[in-house]
């Protein structure tokens, strides 16, 4: 169909033509379709091991299993803080941003910096959803207190493989 040729009385209602097909496609989605869907079975398989490990431990326990649950989350946000936004690995040598307060590794924060310089841009914050957008070498300083925080936890992770081993 050609619609620039047509008058305009001619034209097609296009909303409602996009709300039809969207329904007839919509119908055909069906919960088999939903059952063989990779990421849907993966969740689901994930949420039974967690009721699994929960009602495992509140046998044992109900309220040391919900704090545990909490301790295990709060672990791993904690952990999530050790990765450097720019490499995705954990800091080694982590350095916060004066301005935005986010961490990065010092090597990898100063190398970005060096080649946006000479790109002539400026350097955005790369942790995403930051809205600081001139990040400069003067505005790092050393992050001794997480630093300190990634050493501990490597060296109870390395004492509980001693353990294990």
């Amino acid at each position: 169909m050609d619609i620039k040729r047509e008058k305009p009385e001619n034209i097609p209602d296009l909303k409602s033509l996009v709300q039809e097909k969207f329904a007839a496609m919509e119908s055909k989605n069906s919960d088999s379709d939903l059952q063989k869907n990779e990421k849907y079975v993966y969740f689901k398989d994930q949420l039974k091991e967690m009721r699994k490990q929960f009602l495992f431990r509140s046998n044992s326990n109900g309220e040391e299993a919900i704090e545990q649950i909490d301790e295990d989350i709060a672990v791993t946000q904690s952990q999530m803080n050790f990765i450097c936004p720019i490499t995705q690995m954990e800091m080694k040598r982590p350095v916060r941003n004066k301005i935005c307060g986010h961490t990065y590794e010092e090597d990898a924060i100063l190398k970005f910096i060096q080649t946006r310089k000479q790109q002539k841009k400026k350097v955005r914050c790369p942790k995403i959803g930051c809205s600081h957008s001139d990040v400069k070498g003067s505005d790092l300083m050393p992050d001794e207190a997480l630093k300190r925080a990634i050493d501990s936890q490597n060296k109870q992770s390395w004492s509980t493989l001693d353990k294990t081993l």
